[in-house]
């Protein structure tokens, strides 16, 4: 990403969301209810942008649960996509299910013009990823995908100071995430069903929370792909995560940077957080909002300050938000950034590269 990049996109968001007050809401669709990052659209306050007009979900008792949390009628849910989109008709949808099915959801969609957004990662496997890029790229419908991390104030922020040249050229990036594991936080079970399962997930904690440190470092490195890719698996809760991995460290080697990613469902402590290593200094994004800087002083020495996170504004703080700027206003998002598919299409050839490295407990070399 060009150093003019974050500037642009923060004034095309100012004249987004400056814009007239009445909104034409986005038409959505939900399809599937397992993922339980679901809630953080159906637990939305009403802004007025997005109408969800249909669910698609064969499990009767999960959405009768969500229904009943949420207040919406059960005439919104229907069985098979094809059924939603005829009756609802709706304008884009966000997939709430498991991984493996995003190319299905996007194989539907894409020729009737729905525009998409998955939750990370974007697909299983970088075979299907490949294929949906394709349907994207032929019918022409924008397919985003949603990180938690991408409405961390404190990341845009690191990311601006870096291009801002405050701690000189990046060096090194260091990148934790994770949790307890699915078992040990109380996913709910139709999440845990598939989580847990290499076909439908792609792995465990490795594509789980590996996926959100590749965007970051494929976001702040301009979309440039690492030179090499190697990885180190293991289980450590194997009564909880029999089939999979919840161990994972991904090492990315750049021309004069390189990436260590740490994934994992063994964190005592629910994490999400980034260090940024200059010539002459550190960015500590501790958290959401917490963001630290660093200046060497000698040796051994340091100054360091609190820097000041500004919220991201309004419309650029939301995923949903965001889907109705780019849909409704034709908001052009910046190459590379995080929600885009070019970004997470290097994504997904790092999460590929390094199952293969597991695999072959190898270093694999990505093609420039």
């Amino acid at each position: 990403m060009r150093n003019s990049h974050f500037l642009t996109f923060i004034t095309l968001i100012l004249f987004t969301f400056t814009g007239s007050a009445q909104e034409v809401p986005l038409k959505v669709g939900i399809i599937g209810l397992s993922h339980s990052h679901v809630h953080g659209i159906l637990g939305r306050e009403d802004k007025g942008d997005i109408e969800i007009v249909g669910i698609v979900e064969t499990n009767r008792d999960l959405a009768q649960r969500f229904s009943n949390q949420y207040k919406f009628s059960m005439d919104l849910i229907y069985d098979t996509m094809e059924a939603m989109f005829q009756a609802a008709r709706p304008e884009a949808v966000t997939a709430f299910g498991n991984i493996y099915d995003h190319l299905s959801v996007v194989s539907a969609c894409a020729p009737l013009g729905i525009h998409v957004m998955v939750e990370k990662p974007l697909a299983v496997s970088l075979d299907h990823a490949k294929k949906m890029e394709a349907l994207a790229l032929k019918h022409n419908i924008q397919l985003l995908t949603n990180y938690e991390t991408t409405w961390y104030p404190s990341n845009h922020q690191a990311i601006k100071l870096l291009k801002e040249g405050k701690i000189g050229p990046l060096r090194k990036v260091v990148v934790r995430d994770g949790h307890k594991g699915p078992v040990g936080i109380g996913v709910n079970k139709e999440f845990l069903e598939w989580l847990t399962d290499p076909e439908l997930n792609g792995a465990g904690a490795l594509m789980d929370f590996g996926c959100y440190g590749a965007n970051l470092v494929t976001w702040m490195h301009g979309g440039k792909k690492p030179i090499t890719v190697t990885a180190v698996t293991q289980q450590l809760q194997k009564e909880n995560n029999p089939k999979v991995d919840d161990e994972a460290n991904i090492i990315l080697t750049y021309d004069n940077s390189n990436a260590l990613i740490q994934a994992s469902w063994n964190w005592p402590v629910g994490r999400k957080d980034m260090e940024l290593y200059g010539t002459t200094g550190v960015l500590y994004s501790d958290n959401k909002n917490d963001l630290r800087l660093r200046i060497s002083e000698g040796y051994d020495g340091f100054d360091e300050t609190t820097v000041a996170v500004e919220p991201l504004m309004e419309g650029y703080d939301d995923p949903f938000a965001m889907l109705h700027a780019v849909i409704k206003k034709g908001m052009k998002l910046p190459p590379y950034e995080p929600t885009t598919l070019e970004n997470n299409m290097v994504v997904m050839e790092i999460l590929d590269a390094a199952i293969r490295s597991v695999e072959t407990e190898s270093v694999i070399r990505l093609k420039p």
